[in-house]
């Protein structure tokens, strides 16, 4: 059973109906009693997103610590990280090592970013098993994460700047991209999350 948490500001339809396509078992839930897996969802500004996931913070980090496998998604994945700088300096979850950043203005391309665009996974990740770096997936943010130790990047996507549009440290999993809008690239990302143990 996968667990996608109503913190209240995840895209939860969208998420539990790709789940759902998938023939995995999912709930949503407003609390962390019996999971087994959770998927942090996010659409929003990060420190009203911690605001709102601080009553859970430390037991997501015990359910990490304890080798429950995590996947954050878009905001999500930021904030798996330590530190953001959007509309000020905020606190994370602190599972990965690194800040949240501002992608940078520039070489006539807007921001934020919306739209199909490569990711290249590391050979050895296992949430980009299967994905080829002609694969698309598809982005919605204008804020990247700089992860201190490059073990931790899974995947990059250059736009503007190069940037780790995946992340894996052990058993904590994150996108940038939404995999749930992805179309099959995205399904074959979940499916990998789905099977991990």
């Amino acid at each position: 059973m996968i667990t996608v948490l109503d913190y209240g500001m995840g895209n939860l339809k969208s998420v539990t109906s790709a789940l759902g396509r998938l023939g995995a078992e999912c709930q949503v839930a407003t609390d962390l009693a019996g999971v087994r897996k959770l998927i942090l969802p996010g659409v929003g500004a990060f420190g009203a997103a911690m605001e709102r996931l601080n009553p859970f913070a430390s037991d997501i980090r015990r359910m990490a610590q304890d080798g429950v496998p995590i996947l954050g998604i878009c905001l999500g994945q930021q904030l798996l990280f330590e530190t953001s700088e959007e509309l000020g300096e905020h606190e994370g979850l602190g599972l990965i090592s690194g800040r949240v950043v501002y992608l940078p203005e520039g070489q006539g391309m807007k921001v934020p970013h919306v739209g199909w665009n490569n990711t290249e996974f590391r050979p050895e990740s296992r949430l980009g098993e299967g994905v080829s770096r002609t694969d698309q997936v598809y982005f919605v943010h204008s804020l990247v994460t700089v992860c201190s130790d490059m073990a931790d990047v899974a995947a990059t996507t250059d736009y503007i700047v190069p940037f780790a549009s995946a992340v894996e440290r052990g058993n904590v999993w994150g996108t940038q991209f939404h995999p749930e809008k992805s179309g099959e690239v995205g399904a074959r990302i979940l499916r990998n999350f789905i099977s991990c143990s």
